[in-house]
């Protein structure tokens, strides 16, 4: 079942943000001097468990078909390694944003 966020106008027009941003170049194969197309905008830290990061442009990454199912088990949703590896790359972006939710929560009470 595909999450209605998907079908958000704020998610299409993000993800031809981001699609762009990256030069519709898939950013794990550049890392290895390949160049290949990018047709997902893949979400670094996974929207089912962190919907308040669903449109930041640091949790979120071109990538080709292949290297996309390489991120996570299609059927358990649980990241492989290099989901994680890609998780530490933006780690401080994560906590900066955790941060803030957490000092922003503190004020408020």
């Amino acid at each position: 079942m595909t999450n209605p966020f998907y079908k958000s106008k704020r998610w299409k027009r993000k993800r031809a943000a981001i699609l762009r941003r990256d030069k519709y170049m898939c950013q794990e194969s550049k890392r290895f001097g390949k160049s290949e197309s990018a047709v997902t905008v893949h979400h670094i830290y996974p929207l089912e468990h962190y919907p308040e990061l669903a449109l930041k442009d640091w949790n979120l990454v071109s990538l080709s078909d292949k290297q996309h199912n390489a991120m996570h088990d299609r059927q358990s949703h649980e990241l492989t390694e290099l989901g994680k590896a890609w998780q530490a790359r933006v780690r401080e972006h994560f906590e900066r944003e955790q941060g803030n939710s957490f000092s922003l929560s503190g004020l408020s009470k």
